[in-house]
């Protein structure tokens, strides 16, 4: 029972599909379990039940799609907010897990897996890393010194304006920005915009992406100097496209910090820990609620 005592759950909560963890108190996953997201009542109802089923935990880290309210000083703490995702705005993530009566840490889905990537992928060994997830939507994580940085709420870098190259006036995706980031580089938008995803495009499209993507990464470099600049997410995998996004970062940086002024191989990289990123980064949150 005393070993019992000191195991702790971790929920990767993603806008189609959850993974639940439990694990000892030093991370290591000792059983997993995945459901679907489905409305919150039932999707909780699985949660409840699998964590039940696992015995007593001590504490609980939440990795969470959102927007999300990650200020621990708010009383909407915990909460999604806008989220698209029909049933889930206003929904917490606190209050639903208050009948499990341990201490629960919540943070984004990208926070998650940029914590995560920090201790024990890419970023490992790193005091300032960047994580960005390019996929149905564009999102950010900044961690330094094994924080992850944020104020009033989590950071949306995807919604900042990248500048647009002469002749392309496609208005975007985004319902509330247009063109943004995540308007002119998200899958979503690239589906919307040629009819395909990115591992189908052209070179020119390839490039095209990636020369948003770089005005992004520029933007990080400029207001962050992050150590390593890592891009998870689905978009992220096209072939050519993290080559692409290296070369021009350096170009359009041209020459004005010279630690990013050199083959970027090292710095603007894919994720190692593949799927297991937020999942790991939940697990730290718990561990940090369990502190």
């Amino acid at each position: 029972m005393e070993a019992r005592a000191m195991l702790i759950g971790a929920i990767e909560a993603g806008g189609t599909k959850m993974i639940l963890a439990l694990a000892g108190k030093d991370g290591t996953i000792l059983a997993r379990q995945r459901i679907a997201t489905r409305d919150p009542a039932e999707t909780l109802a699985d949660i409840r039940d699998w964590f039940a089923a696992q015995g007593a935990i001590s504490a609980l880290g939440v990795a969470s799609f959102g927007p999300l309210d990650t200020n621990p000083a708010s009383p909407a703490y915990g909460t999604i907010t806008t989220t698209p995702k029909p049933g889930w705005s206003g929904f917490s993530w606190r209050e639903a897990l208050a009948p499990l009566n341990v201490p629960v840490t919540i943070d984004s889905d990208v926070n998650g897996a940029a914590l995560g990537e920090w201790k024990a992928g890419a970023g490992a060994g790193k005091s300032c890393v960047a994580y960005t997830t390019v996929g149905t939507g564009i999102g950010a994580g900044v961690i330094s010194d094994g924080r992850t940085l944020g104020g009033i709420g989590h950071l949306e870098a995807g919604h900042i304006r990248p500048a647009r190259p002469t002749g392309d006036d496609w208005p975007g995706h985004c319902p509330y920005h247009g063109d943004c980031l995540e308007g002119l580089a998200s899958g979503p938008a690239i589906a919307a915009r040629w009819g395909h995803n990115l591992s189908s495009a052209s070179v020119e499209e390839v490039e095209l992406v990636a020369s948003y993507l770089a005005e992004y990464a520029m933007t990080l470099a400029l207001t962050h100097m992050p150590e390593v600049m890592i891009f998870g997410g689905g978009v992220s995998k096209a072939r050519g496209l993290i080559e692409a996004i290296r070369r021009l970062t350096r170009e359009k940086l041209a020459g004005y910090i010279p630690a990013y002024d050199r083959d970027l191989t090292g710095i603007i990289c894919l994720p190692q820990l593949g799927d297991d990123a937020g999942i790991t980064g939940a697990l730290i949150l718990a561990s940090r609620a369990l502190d």
